[in-house]
């Protein structure tokens, strides 16, 4: 049953793989949960059972929780990440951890999605970017998958309109300012909306229509929203989803 978590200026939250992060209306971070990686973000690998304090106070309400990495915006719209590092994830142009935020370059960020090895972010001005794994084509860079072309810092998706991201496993759909959807990565189950299944797309596919608003995507499924109010969904059904 719901039980209450102590404070009353909570603002926005999200969940992980095993751990949290939510934000307070006086600009600070806190997570708790499992650690095994550093994604906590408090500079070690202690899990927490009550929420703990990223250091900071200028975080916004834009964050991402990933399997084992986390990621957050501040007001300056600088961009963060800590935590499990091994495809590059982490936008440093390394492989080596964090349990600190530690600051990708660039002071225009302000969309986040990611799934358990890619991270990708939209800037304020409508350009869109990914770093990390490619495995199924998930880095939209027009190149076959498979773990030699991971990056480890951000790589450009072309177009300047995009709007807004959702990552799941190792699929990403993200909306357009002209009110298309786009879909490119894992597609395994037919969660792309391409009308196949068992295909990987290596970059953006246009879902078909020109009305979408909103969507978000599952490991297996995606669901979206029209201008006109109707709700969609395609992928994976063997759960009813």
């Amino acid at each position: 049953s719901p039980t209450q978590i102590p404070g009353t200026t909570w603002s926005k939250a999200n969940a992980g793989g095993d751990y949290m992060i939510a934000t307070k209306t006086d600009g600070t971070l806190w997570t708790w949960g499992t650690n095994a990686k550093g994604q906590l973000g408090d500079n070690s690998i202690i899990k927490r059972s009550s929420p703990t304090q990223v250091p900071g106070t200028t975080w916004s309400a834009v964050s991402l929780a990933s399997y084992d990495f986390t990621a957050a915006i501040k007001t300056d719209g600088t961009l963060w990440l800590w935590g499990d590092n091994e495809n590059g994830t982490l936008g440093q142009n390394s492989r080596t951890y964090y349990s600190s935020p530690v600051q990708v370059p660039g002071t225009t960020w302000s969309k986040l999605a990611g799934n358990s090895r890619t991270t990708a972010s939209i800037k304020t001005d409508g350009t869109l970017w990914a770093w990390g794994s490619n495995t199924h084509g998930n880095l939209g860079q027009n190149q076959g998958g498979g773990p030699a072309t991971y990056r480890s810092s951000p790589v450009q998706i072309p177009g300047t309109t995009w709007k807004d991201i959702s990552g799941s496993y190792g699929n990403f759909v993200a909306t357009k300012t002209d009110g298309t959807l786009w879909a490119w990565g894992n597609g395994g189950n037919g969660q792309l909306g391409q009308n196949n299944k068992e295909v990987n797309y290596s970059s953006p596919a246009q879902i078909p229509g020109t009305t979408w608003t909103f969507a978000t995507t599952a490991e297996n499924a995606t669901l979206a929203v029209k201008t006109d109010g109707t709700l969609w969904s395609w992928g994976k059904n063997f759960y009813g989803t």
